[in-house]
């Protein structure tokens, strides 16, 4: 059987959303806007009534942890970056995306992005995969292939990342000797 590079690309995706959609089920807004650490990225409600995400100047660890309503806030940032400077008028910067302010909008934001996305891909040919045209942001000069590749290892990360805040949060109130773990 012979799979084609946007059918191999599409099945990847459809895994990484499994596990995507497996973490946002009955996420609670009091697990995003939980800080699992003294410091980290995070979310505010700013004066105007939307809520705004911190921007890192660095990577490193010294960060801290992320809450899950930044690193859902992340996921929606470059998805939304992605669809619209490939398939839109490329005029969306990062200020311009916000945190929805509740995990059920969250979800609906997600499930929407997912949608487009998935409409996008099944609009696209053989050539167009490999063309680089669509290609804009965040990287350029490239096969679209290599943007639809990265769109499916950051959904994948963000999906374990916010998996594992989740775990956090679960177990924040337990101690070593809790039995309730045994």
């Amino acid at each position: 059987m012979s799979h084609t590079l946007i059918s191999v690309l599409k099945q990847q995706f459809e895994i990484a959303w499994q596990l995507t959609d497996y973490h946002l089920h009955n996420l609670s807004t009091e697990e995003c806007v939980w800080r699992p650490g003294p410091v980290g990225l995070h979310i505010y409600p700013n004066p105007e009534g939307t809520w705004q995400a911190d921007w890192p100047e660095h990577e490193g660890y010294d960060l801290g942890p992320s809450s899950i309503g930044w690193l859902t806030w992340h996921l929606t940032f470059w998805w939304e970056m992605v669809l619209n400077h490939s398939f839109g008028d490329r005029t969306l910067s990062r200020e311009q995306v916000t945190w929805p302010g509740t995990a059920e909008a969250l979800r609906t934001r997600i499930y929407h992005l997912k949608d487009q996305w998935q409409t996008a891909l099944d609009r696209l040919s053989d050539a167009d995969i490999e063309s680089q045209t669509l290609t804009h942001w965040p990287l350029q000069d490239r096969p679209f292939s290599e943007i639809v590749a990265w769109v499916n290892i950051e959904l994948a990360k963000n999906a374990a990342e916010i998996g594992y805040a989740r775990f956090l949060y679960a177990v924040r109130n337990h101690t070593p000797d809790d039995s309730s773990l045994n």
